[in-house]
């Protein structure tokens, strides 16, 4: 499979070329030149599959002559034992829907799902290549931890986490600083996620700095998550399936990535109805899908901060493909995003929008509500995250088989438990020493060049 970038598609890549690099060197994101729709005989087969054997079959086919088959299934086992769940994920009914727990993996959320995979692809390629790199990764909170994971103590590779300092909970920062492994270093900048995730693109725009510190990254954009997450869309599917019923989702989602690993499963001829984008008060994605404005609002600080996001990096291949694969145009819209901070999208691009995304805003208090009126019905507490996208199907009348995707364990956000239901909820038994850990991370201002030097002061191999 060959690759193109959302904004030049004269120029195609491999597989390796756009797992390594991340973002494309023109600043936009890879996309594949093509895709082969499965037909419904094929999907069928799938659906006896365990969750690694569906995987391998599923990404196989984009990553070209990366690795074999029987590597590629190496890998992935390697990848999913780690998880506390034999077939990775765990779909539970909850009155009318049905929540799909992505949160079993060494961190706690559904980061753990691609990143594991990713971090031993880093290991394969690194291995086979003689070469060495550094990742430098913005986080809201729960990839810093799933990445530090994936790539702790692996040779010729270092990873550089930025996190907004003060605005990721304590767990989810405790998860990042506390471990002691000499390729690990975590940054606290003095601002919010999108700073952060600023920050990286400057970092990976700057062609002298990348290639110096031969940079690569881990963010949302980089396809391989895209596709290891298209995965439980389909395993889900097989899980809930009915002749008689459609299937909806409804993803807790900030960047667009998870849920475009939906809509990806989509293309390839799953049979989704709906993907349901569920925001919280920061709610770009929702105002552009449901009035077509998509403009950058200041971030506020949220009981769901994974989700306190105002640029959506991973919308640009959906306006790609709005675009009808035109890359001078989604130049254009992406320059008129970045200099005015907007994206009008007409009546026309938003009905083509409709045909697959609805959107749902949950404030505040009603986050706090589902998590109460849930935990009252069935005794299972939801995460705040994991709750705007169970309430984002009370926003819309939608039949048949309709799941959540539930993309983190509640104890990473205790304060937000404790005030919707008096209690808490504890760590898994094997991470509760991280609590008392001594954490390590530099607390840095919001500059690029004085960034850029910490990482170069701090490039060390093993």
């Amino acid at each position: 499979m060959k690759y193109v970038s959302t904004r030049n598609t004269s120029e195609t890549f491999e597989f390796k070329d756009v797992f390594i690099k991340g973002l494309a060197d023109d600043g936009g994101l890879f996309i594949p030149k093509s895709l082969n729709k499965y037909s419904e005989t094929e999907i069928n087969d799938f659906k006896n599959l365990n969750y690694s054997e569906l995987a391998r079959k599923i990404i196989y086919p984009f990553i070209g002559n990366f690795m074999s088959e029987i590597d590629l299934g190496k890998i992935i086992d390697k990848s999913y034992s780690v998880f506390r769940k034999d077939n990775v994920v765990e779909l539970i009914k909850l009155g009318d829907r049905s929540v799909l727990e992505l949160f079993h993996g060494p961190t706690l959320a559904f980061k753990d799902v691609a990143m594991q995979l990713l971090g031993n692809f880093y290991e394969y390629y690194l291995s086979n290549e003689n070469q060495k790199i550094n990742i430098v990764v913005a986080t809201s909170g729960d990839t810093g931890a799933a990445a530090i994971d994936a790539i702790k103590g692996k040779k010729n590779v270092n990873i550089f986490v930025l996190h907004p300092d003060n605005r990721v909970s304590p767990v989810q920062r405790k998860l990042m600083t506390t471990g002691k492994y000499e390729n690990v270093f975590n940054l606290a900048v003095r601002g919010n996620f999108d700073d952060c995730q600023n920050l990286v693109k400057s970092m990976f725009s700057d062609k002298n700095f990348s290639n110096q510190i031969k940079m690569s990254g881990v963010n949302s954009i980089n396809w391989a998550r895209i596709i290891a997450q298209s995965v439980y869309y389909f395993y889900s599917y097989f899980l809930v399936k009915n002749e008689n019923k459609s299937v909806n989702f409804s993803v807790p989602t900030g960047n667009f990535g998870d849920v475009y690993a939906g809509y990806l499963a989509k293309k390839l001829g799953l049979p989704i109805n709906k993907l349901i984008v569920a925001t919280n008060q920061n709610d770009i994605l929702h105002r552009a899908i449901s009035k077509g404005n998509y403009e950058a609002e200041k971030v506020s600080e949220t009981i769901s901060p994974s989700m306190d996001i105002q640029i959506a990096s991973n919308f640009e291949r959906l306006i790609f493909d709005l675009n009808n694969e035109d890359a001078v145009q989604t130049s254009q819209d992406m320059k008129k995003i970045k200099d005015s901070g907007k994206y009008l999208l007409n009546a026309q691009i938003l009905n083509k929008i409709n045909e697959n995304f609805l959107s749902a805003r949950l404030s505040e208090k009603e986050t706090l509500e589902v998590i109460s009126t849930v935990y009252k019905e069935f005794s299972v507490v939801l995460d705040p995250h994991t709750a705007i996208g169970y309430g984002a199907f009370d926003k819309h009348d939608l039949n048949g088989n309709n799941i959540v995707l539930s993309t983190a364990h509640p104890s990473k956000f205790p304060d937000a438990i404790f005030k919707a239901i008096k209690t808490k909820s504890d760590l898994p038994n094997e991470l509760r020493y991280i609590l008392n850990e001594k954490e390590n991370y530099d607390i840095i201002e919001n500059d690029v060049e004085k960034i850029k030097q910490h990482i170069k002061d701090r490039i060390q191999w093993k």
